[in-house]
């Protein structure tokens, strides 16, 4: 079997944020059967009904990985960051801590509701 961009990107990456990533990724698309894996920009992209819903990077001033709310802008949440994006809301995680499973799924929720 032949490793995709998409494969190659949470393999290559070190530990902790690797595992920190394939945390993610299986807490988005658990969310729903909507959800699908995409490679796009150069980077794990998740579509939700066939439109851009939100996608995994690193921020290279923290540090740190994070998830980007593609209609973050709609969600009023603490743990969201605006840091000049227009429409883009992000979170940031530690990857040496637990992640907020609960906080993850409800800004999810949130934003799969933005989709009609």
């Amino acid at each position: 079997m032949q490793t995709t961009a998409l494969d190659h990107f949470y393999l290559q990456q070190p530990e902790p944020v690797k595992g920190c990533y394939l945390a993610l990724r299986d807490i988005i698309l658990a969310q729903s059967a909507h959800i699908t894996p995409e490679w796009k920009y150069g980077c794990p992209f998740f579509y939700y009904k066939g439109k851009m819903f939100c996608y995994l990077w690193f921020h290279k001033e923290h540090q740190q990985p994070y998830l980007a709310i593609m209609k973050g802008k709609a969600i009023r949440d603490p743990l969201l960051l605006a840091e000049g994006r227009v429409n883009i809301r992000i979170m940031l995680f530690d990857a040496k801590r637990d992640l907020p499973v609960r906080s993850i799924k409800r800004i999810l929720r949130q934003a799969m509701e933005l989709y009609p």
